[in-house]
């Protein structure tokens, strides 16, 4: 009927066969792709789900943001701790650490593609991306709190400062007074020439010595008077002696004068004033230089005390990450608005750092997973069917490298055999020509014989 023939045919883009689109979509060349294939997704696999392209061209790029934070954060950290450092140094590093976490986060997100992962696998996953996260995110929060850090490591090291200017103002009094008796004073004495108290010890030491010293000059001034009177005694008119027709001393007299001479030298009694002399004028020295010392000593120890506080105050750490850390901590313990946004950033910090795994952990498996997965069981069972019929054939050939084997010896035993066959005929004709020979020549002789 005229009814039933159509106007025109029907084209075939026209026609809805109810199959939905084809299977699998044309590749797309554009930059998701790369993005994908850095996270390890296979395009030829995803083609056949082309309505997750976006999720994992997104994946992607949560991957490289990641590292480019990483990035920035290693450069502000270097900024920040290493000022000494040139930038292409610092770029350097920073492009490096940016390829060490993009590679890091890159394993992280494509070990987990397929129906075969883990619930627990997931969680060390995660937790990798945590720890990479905390060594990350601190860099950002100094420079985030970094007025209030300076602030508070100013605050702290003046603090440092004056408690170490104090411990050496008390160890070290102005009147030289003598504090080593004291344990917290060790590290904080201080050797100022022209102390009081110094001057003082020195003048007790030279007193003490000194008197000790007249003490013996007077023993030996008392033994040089005995000697005399003794000489006066042996020397007078009564011990004197008739000599050469006139009277004379005696011999005992003669050796009471040269006894008394020698005493001096053989005693060192002259030494020994002269040392007390000079004692005496020392000792008269350093009291004077004791009359002076209160006004010299007390300039020569304020200057002292400030040379080493200055150089206290330079020795203190103020950019170091130890000192900054220490800082940050102090912030965020001194009021506790700082402590809730630092505890904040952290987490916010800690979630865009973990976020390559923690959106495959919220976004649960997919179609291309199943996918993933089902090509998995596939090419374990190939691989298995593929060893089965390698061991099929390595036993086919081995049977049949066995038959020939038995084949050949079948052989061998056949050719040995007539060959012991023939080689036993030969011998018997032998045996026999011999033999017919010997009967023929006994034969003859008998003939001969008769």
């Amino acid at each position: 009927m005229a009814t039933d023939t159509p106007l025109r045919p029907v084209a075939d883009g026209d026609f809805d066969d109810g199959r939905g689109p084809e299977l699998p979509a044309p590749p797309d060349p554009g930059h998701g792709a790369r993005l994908r294939r850095l996270i390890g997704v296979d395009e030829p696999l995803l083609d056949w789900v082309p309505e997750e392209r976006t999720r994992y061209t997104w994946y992607g790029a949560l991957v490289v943001n990641t590292a480019l934070f990483g990035a920035v954060s290693m450069a502000l950290a270097l900024g920040s701790f290493r000022s000494d450092l040139p930038w292409a140094a610092v770029a350097l590093v920073a492009v490096i650490w940016f390829w060490a976490i993009l590679a890091l986060d890159a394993w992280l997100v494509s070990s987990t593609h397929g129906t075969g992962v883990k619930k627990w696998t997931l969680a060390v996953r995660f937790f990798l991306s945590v720890l990479l996260g905390l060594f990350i995110a601190e860099p950002i929060l100094f420079q985030i709190f970094d007025k209030e850090i300076r602030q508070e490591i100013a605050v702290g090291n003046e603090r440092k400062v004056a408690d170490y200017r104090g411990m050496l103002v008390s160890c070290n009094p102005t009147d030289g007074a003598d504090t080593t008796r004291r344990a917290e004073c060790g590290p904080y004495q201080l050797k100022v020439p022209g102390s009081p108290a110094e001057l003082t010890r020195q003048i007790e030491q030279t007193t003490k010595r000194a008197a000790t010293l007249r003490t013996q000059v007077d023993g030996l001034n008392r033994t040089l008077k005995g000697k005399m009177d003794t000489e006066q005694r042996l020397c007078g008119p009564k011990y004197w002696v008739r000599r050469g027709g006139g009277r004379d001393v005696s011999v005992t007299c003669e050796r009471a004068r040269a006894a008394t001479s020698a005493f001096p030298k053989t005693s060192r009694l002259e030494m020994y004033e002269d040392e007390l002399a000079g004692l005496v004028v020392e000792a008269r020295d350093l009291g004077a230089r004791k009359d002076r010392a209160a006004d010299d000593y007390q300039p020569a120890l304020q200057r002292a005390v400030d040379a080493k506080t200055d150089r206290r105050a330079a020795d203190l750490d103020t950019d170091g990450i130890l000192t900054r850390a220490h800082g940050l901590k102090e912030v965020a313990g001194s009021d506790g608005f700082a402590l809730f946004l630092t505890v904040v950033l952290h987490l916010l910090l800690l979630a865009l750092d973990a976020m390559p795994v923690l959106a495959k952990v919220l976004g649960g498996s997919t179609t291309y997973d199943t996918l993933l997965g089902a090509r998995y069981a596939a090419s374990r069972r190939r691989h298995t069917e593929e060893l089965q019929v390698q061991l099929v054939c390595a036993r086919l050939e081995h049977e049949v490298r066995r038959h020939r084997s038995e084949q050949d010896a079948a052989d061998r035993k056949d050719r040995t055999e007539r060959e012991y066959q023939q080689a036993r005929s030969e011998r018997a004709a032998e045996e026999r020509e011999e033999l017919d020979a010997r009967t023929e020549r006994l034969l003859r002789a008998r003939g001969v014989g008769v």
